[in-house]
């Protein structure tokens, strides 16, 4: 009996990895797919080579926007009414925001649309990720969350290859994607560990309890940081490519479709690596530390490749890719940091919060890109942000092997 309970128990646990990494498979197809085909969707609907770059930061930090609050909004339903009616009502909202991308035809209307694509988006990785981290054992759990992230970045990949038809089929399919992982998950179960406490008197998904609690404060805001230099990469430095390669001299245009494409296929790698490497050490932190100052190298190859070609972008794309290749390690961190009842409003919140610092972080690049243009920049913010991550880094506790069975008590 004992034998076909152990069973059942992993068929249970793999089916819902599966199906939190193809959830974070249509999650990065759709957060990504308005990067790769901004400049030909904007150009289709009549903007000017300027308004492409100003209208596409724009609708990027409304996208960002609508994933800030979407994630408090996710995180909270998450730690009050369960993981799983995160998963089902977050896929349903970005899937329908998909087909409507499809059907635009002015910027107002692309950027509404962005915002609650943003808001469905928020709530899928971190809600994926926290039922695989209470369901898998403490030893293999980083297993577990490696795998959502290798499988769901992929979808980068699968949103260049679709966009290669035309922008419009590109939001369509990703709304069509979304539909049938929707019907995929019927049948997913419940964390336990969230079923402890449902009925619970302990307060749940009450984001206060991080702003009353310095040391609480503190954590979290550290579990942001860390994660900041990786959206930068892919937000300014690859996102805005045609930009840096105008600076570098390159004599054909370097677009940044092709560097999302090779980046994340890099970012998959360097998530196998870095979940490898904190099972080899037991160490979520050391390897956090090793990719951050291997993707401050790698930052430096590509500002510094002057008359940069198309073929070397890709190389260097993919080579940043990897070095950035520890979100998955970054989130898991997060996630282990606090208890079962605000669990959720931390995974959903923390990597969200990462993907809306690209509106500080945007901010305060062109602000150095007006006074010392995009190469001394990118150099600039990539430093302070690796330099803030590692300070943040240093400051949090060893989470690896640490039993999640716990509450936080307000």
């Amino acid at each position: 009996m004992t034998d076909v309970t152990n069973a059942k128990a992993t068929r249970n646990a793999v089916f819902l990895v599966l199906v939190a990494s193809l959830g974070y498979f249509v999650d990065i197809y759709d957060l990504l797919v308005f990067s790769i085909v901004r400049i030909p969707s904007l150009k289709d609907i009549g903007l000017n080579a300027q308004e492409i770059t100003d209208k596409g930061q724009f609708i990027i930090s409304i996208q960002m926007f609508g994933l800030l609050l979407g994630g408090i909004i996710w995180g909270i339903v998450g730690d009050k009414l369960g993981r799983i009616k995160v998963l089902f009502g977050s896929i349903l909202l970005y899937s329908i925001a998909n087909f409507a991308n499809g059907l635009v035809h002015d910027v107002n209307t692309y950027a509404i649309v962005r915002f609650i694509a943003g808001l469905g988006l928020a709530g899928e990785l971190g809600a994926g990720i926290t039922l695989v981290s209470e369901t898998l054992s403490k030893e293999n759990r980083g297993y577990g969350t490696m795998m959502v992230a290798v499988i769901g970045l992929f979808g980068a990949t699968a949103a260049y290859a679709v966009a290669k038809f035309g922008w419009r089929n590109a939001y369509f399919v990703g709304g069509g994607l979304g539909i049938l992982l929707l019907l995929l998950r019927v049948g997913t179960f419940e964390s336990g560990m969230f079923k402890n406490v449902e009925n619970s008197d302990v307060s749940k998904g009450n984001m206060l309890m991080l702003f009353t609690n310095w040391e609480r404060l503190k954590k979290y805001l550290f579990c942001i940081l860390i994660g900041a230099p990786l959206w930068y990469v892919v937000g300014v430095l690859i996102s805005f490519s045609d930009k840096f390669g105008a600076a570098l001299g390159a004599k054909t245009l370097i677009k940044p479709g092709d560097g999302i494409f090779y980046s994340y296929i890099g970012i998959a790698i360097g998530d196998i690596v870095a979940g490898l490497l904190a099972q080899v050490t037991k160490s979520r932190k050391l390897t956090m530390a090793v990719f951050l100052v291997i993707s401050l190298i790698s930052v430096h190859f590509y500002l510094s490749s002057y008359g940069i070609t198309p073929e070397k972008f890709a190389i260097l794309s993919f080579f940043m890719g990897c070095t950035v290749g520890y979100w998955a390690t970054f989130v898991t961190i997060a996630s282990e940091q606090f208890g079962t009842n605000i669990r959720s409003t931390v995974t959903t919140t923390v990597p969200n919060f990462v993907r809306g610092s690209l509106i500080p972080i945007t901010i305060a690049f062109n602000a150095f890109n007006a006074k010392y243009g995009y190469i001394k920049s990118g150099y600039i913010m990539m430093g302070i942000l690796t330099a803030v991550a590692l300070l943040s880094l240093s400051q949090l506790k060893e989470t690896f092997g640490k039993d999640l069975n716990y509450v936080e008590i307000s």
